[in-house]
């Protein structure tokens, strides 16, 4: 029974992966909005380039194949911090947790805030500013749940809610991700991943903030207060497909997994990019990935990605306890990564994870 459920909910991910590929439209580059959703706070995926879609796990899997929720031993703390672009003064944190539900399940909640800095408040009559600053508020948090069959295949479901906002302005809507895992041969060397994310309602801003002062239509000498409708727009939806393999050298001291991944995005172009992870008795470990977005390097530049393809990043792991079988299941992690960027000084994340 089991292996039908799954079956069917692979199929229906495969369905509604192909519908996303055939979506995608670089015409329509920059239509959508909600572009938090594709930030990452966490260091670990982000050295990646979140390209682990096939071997994410815990809580960094609710922001690129939720279905790797499920493979942690018991609970997993994470926080994220993330210099974005740095030179913009915008940092991103995010804050999650992830809980073992029965032997094979888990949920997880995870946030994730920008931080945009104090922004001086201008004028027409002002355009210098008035003295005034304000600060936008973005987040979302999403709710996860994740099941893994037989050890082999895990699947994931996770509804997020996006939050936009000034003062008198604001912006809500709901997003839904769905993924899929897949692990095979003599020791799991083999993965396989597929993600949708970002499909959901629409978004339009209103609020008090889009109000102004008019003559009344009937000519006499008064103002009314007028509504302004705000454009709607769409989440920035995607498709990533990924595989991997361990190779695992003297009894799995040393792992190397090299790693590849496509993106298609239905509001920009597609992307492709490799990567490789070395770790040391996952205690240390070494990243590094090359992500290429096509169109890139056209005569017209400025429709170029901001990323330029490097990643790079590290985790230092200690153990903090032993499970049953007396493997070291309990752990402490630092995670740095960086990304370099078409123009700013790149991005700097630093995480810390906290498994049990």
């Amino acid at each position: 029974m089991n292996k039908i459920i799954t079956l069917l909910l692979i199929l229906g991910l495969g369905i509604g992966a192909v519908q996303t590929a055939t979506a995608g439209n670089p015409d329509r580059q920059g239509e959508a909005g909600a572009a938090q959703l594709l930030l990452n706070p966490w260091a670990q995926s982000a050295g990646l380039h979140s390209m682990n879609t096939s071997f994410v796990t815990g809580v960094e899997a609710m922001r690129v194949n939720v279905a790797g929720l499920s493979r942690i031993t018991k609970t997993q703390v994470s926080l994220g911090y993330a210099r974005y672009l740095e030179g913009t003064d915008i940092n991103l944190n995010g804050l999650g947790v992830s809980q073992k539900v029965g032997k094979s399940g888990a949920i997880g909640i995870s946030l994730m805030a920008m931080d945009f800095g104090d922004i001086r408040v201008t004028t027409t009559d002002q355009p210098g500013g008035t003295g005034a600053t304000f600060s936008p508020t973005f987040f979302n948090i999403g709710f996860g749940y994740a099941h893994t069959f037989e050890n082999k295949i895990s699947v994931g479901i996770l509804f997020r809610g996006v939050s936009e906002s000034i003062a008198d302005v604001n912006a809500f809507g709901f997003a839904i991700d769905a993924g899929v895992q897949y692990v095979t041969g003599e020791n799991d060397n083999f993965k396989f991943g597929i993600s949708l994310r970002n499909i959901g309602s629409r978004m339009e801003y209103g609020g008090e903030g889009l109000t102004t002062q008019g003559p009344a239509p009937d000519g006499d000498d008064y103002e009314l207060t007028f509504n302004q409708r705000a454009s709607d727009f769409e989440l920035p939806s995607m498709l990533n497909i990924g595989l991997s393999y361990d190779f695992l050298i003297s009894g799995g001291v040393h792992r190397i997994t090299p790693l590849a991944n496509f993106t298609s995005n239905s509001f920009s172009q597609d992307q492709i990019g490799a990567g490789i992870e070395y770790s040391l008795k996952d205690l240390f470990m070494l990243r590094a990935a090359y992500r290429y977005e096509f169109g890139t390097g056209d005569a017209d530049t400025f429709d170029d990605p901001i990323y330029t393809g490097l990643s790079a990043g590290a985790t230092i792991a200690v153990p903090l306890g032993k499970d049953e079988e007396g493997r070291k299941a309990s752990r402490f992690a630092i995670d740095y990564s960086y990304r370099d960027t078409r123009v700013w000084n790149g991005t700097h994340n630093l995480g810390i994870r906290i498994g049990i």
